[in-house]
């Protein structure tokens, strides 16, 4: 059974079509980069899978339970809140929340996740939170930074706790969006490294990138989108060695890449 399954998904905004129908799956523990110029529906992508936007039409499936569906009724807040939690999403701008720690920022949402309880049990899950959000960081290699607001970390150091923030929540799928793009060369090796760090640890990752080596090496599928579509997927030795599409061919010989 697929972790991800995604079938038929569109997407306009007003007369422009950016997903023209979208169908890939995803096995578990599977890592698919998406790679395909601006304005290939990339990131449009992305925030649909995180109900950061509806798409207009097609089905999404999560671990076999369909968590979108275009025939079924509006989504309310509260069950748009609820399927947004399978996929942690990481974004290329790191959205810290400037006037909290770094630990703050990791331990932010499982605080507000804890019902009513008593001042004592509260306490006790509180650090149950605290330990764990300190392992996070400890995994992305920020044993010393706990207290440290984002003002005071480089960029590398921020989209690391992004990522450990995202992985808080323990989501089946997390999700890149262009995670170095703000970085300079030697903080890009940072990030891509803790990335490489999860995938040895077995998670689902889908990756918006530009960085083509990182994706020929990190990845399980590569997806190259144009124009809305997926003009071509395979695995990176089927991307990067042996394109097929024209469209894939000189997106690939373009010198940024």
């Amino acid at each position: 059974m697929s972790m991800l399954k995604v079938e038929g998904l569109k997407k306009s905004f007003g007369s422009t079509t950016v997903l023209k129908g979208i169908d890939f799956d995803l096995a578990k523990g599977e890592v698919l980069s998406i790679i395909g110029s601006s304005g290939s529906g990339k990131t449009t992508l992305l925030r649909c899978l995180n109900f950061l936007e509806t798409a207009d039409s097609g089905t999404i499936t999560v671990d076999g339970n369909v968590i979108f569906d275009d025939n079924t009724h509006k989504l309310k807040d509260a069950e748009i809140r609820e399927r947004r939690l399978r996929f942690g999403l990481v974004f290329q701008s790191f959205n810290l929340f400037p006037q909290y720690t770094a630990l703050k920022n990791v331990s932010l949402a499982l605080e507000l996740k804890l019902p009513k309880m008593s001042k004592s049990e509260k306490k006790a899950e509180l650090l149950k939170i605290e330990n764990k959000c300190k392992e996070l960081l400890d995994s992305v290699g920020l044993s010393d930074k706990y207290d440290f607001y984002p003002c005071q970390l480089s960029g590398g150091q921020c989209q690391r706790v992004a990522i450990a923030r995202a992985l808080a929540l323990s989501p089946d799928i997390l999700c890149f969006d262009e995670p170095t793009s703000a970085l300079d060369p030697e903080l890009t090796g940072e990030v891509l490294r803790v990335i490489k760090e999860l995938k040895n640890s077995d998670r689902t990752m889908i990756i918006v990138t530009h960085e083509m080596e990182f994706a020929k090496n990190v990845s399980d599928k590569v997806m190259f989108m144009s124009d809305g579509v997926i003009e071509e997927i395979g695995t990176p030795e089927e991307i990067f060695e042996n394109p097929k599409s024209n469209r894939l061919q000189e997106f690939l010989k373009k010198p940024t890449f």
